[in-house]
């Protein structure tokens, strides 16, 4: 029996440094965040340092369940290839077991190269890879005896067991927390209603918030009253440096952040969610639960990579700095 079995994508990163005279940074339109990032075309690109790790929201977050001393799992499809064999070594060091894993022999692994052009200024090139082509008929669902199923961001043909798994963990008494993207939101609205409201935990970003229950994510209070609508157990909403707001239909929960030295942000809401659900398991106490989560975070961002500045246990000078404010809701 594991304590906690993942779900979601599994990568092979390379982190690249960018020397400071080798790039500009560009406004303009004409680009989704209103900059760009842009090279001399024909030129070569000097880069200060290389960092070669290992992501993905279902893979990292199955390394903090095991620095935290659970019995964890993830299940996911990697290429047969050095890509994928690099993946599975990385988690198996942690402690994660990986005998779910499928190769497969014609798509490669996931791919990333995260272009980092300063503390808050990064890039990321993703090639999507074998992890987004599992499929539900390649999941041994009968073999996961586990206490908790935890699912990332599911995209490709991953997205189609969202609600198998949820349904599946519903009927066998297993816990569900689900972090969701976009593709997720973009299901059909009465499909995805019956599947968020078997969901113990959810997890949102303030954008995602927004675009799921309709009401701007300044108005914390009436989104989180239609998010209790949807949710019958615990909903978050992260506030990347601004903190996170927590409510399970009674009391609301909110912490802010604090200014730290950052490596590297990737990974950090993997490490918000599974930290927040690691402590949440520990001491059934939300508030600590909160602390932990952005404690694993804020230590995460203090390293290139997003599983080497991951917490082990609970020891970590940033648990007492955290203050978490609670508050009644509605009757």
């Amino acid at each position: 029996m594991f304590d906690i079995t993942t779900f979601g994508s599994a990568t092979r990163d390379n982190f690249l440094k960018l020397k400071k005279e080798s790039h500009q940074i560009i406004k303009s339109g004409k680009f989704l965040t209103g900059e760009g990032l842009c090279f001399s075309l024909g030129s070569k690109i000097e880069i200060d340092d290389m960092v070669i790790s290992t992501g993905g929201g279902g893979a990292n977050t199955a390394v903090t369940f095991a620095l935290q001393g659970f019995k964890v799992a993830y299940v996911g499809k990697i290429g047969d290839d050095k890509r994928g064999e690099a993946i599975m070594e990385d988690l198996e060091k942690f402690g994660v077991n990986t005998r779910f894993i499928i190769k497969d022999k014609v798509i490669p692994s996931a791919y990333s190269v995260i272009l980092s052009s300063g503390v808050s200024q990064t890039s990321i090139l993703v090639y999507r890879g074998a992890c987004h082509f599992l499929k539900k008929n390649d999941i041994p669902i009968n073999k996961l005896k586990s206490r908790w199923f935890y699912l990332a961001p599911l995209k490709g043909k991953l997205l189609d067991s969202f609600g198998f798994l949820v349904n599946y963990a519903k009927k066998n008494n297993i816990k569900i927390m689900a972090n969701i993207g976009k593709d997720q939101i973009g299901l059909d609205k009465r499909k995805l209603k019956l599947i968020l409201s078997k969901i113990d935990i959810l997890s949102l970003n303030q954008e995602e918030a927004s675009l799921l229950t309709g009401v701007p994510f300044q108005q914390e209070k009436a989104l989180f009253k239609k998010l209790d609508k949807i949710i019958k157990g615990i909903a978050i909403m992260t506030k990347g440096k601004k903190g996170v707001v927590v409510s399970d239909g009674k009391y609301m929960w909110s912490a802010p952040s604090f200014s730290v030295p950052v490596q590297d942000a990737t990974g950090a809401g993997d490490a918000f969610s599974s930290g927040f659900l690691s402590g949440l398991i520990k001491t059934d106490n939300v508030s600590f639960a909160i602390k932990l989560g952005l404690a694993n975070s804020i230590s995460c961002i203090g390293e290139i990579g997003a599983k080497n500045g991951l917490l082990k246990g609970i020891k970590s000078p940033y648990l007492k700095k955290i203050r978490v404010k609670k508050i009644k809701l509605w009757s």
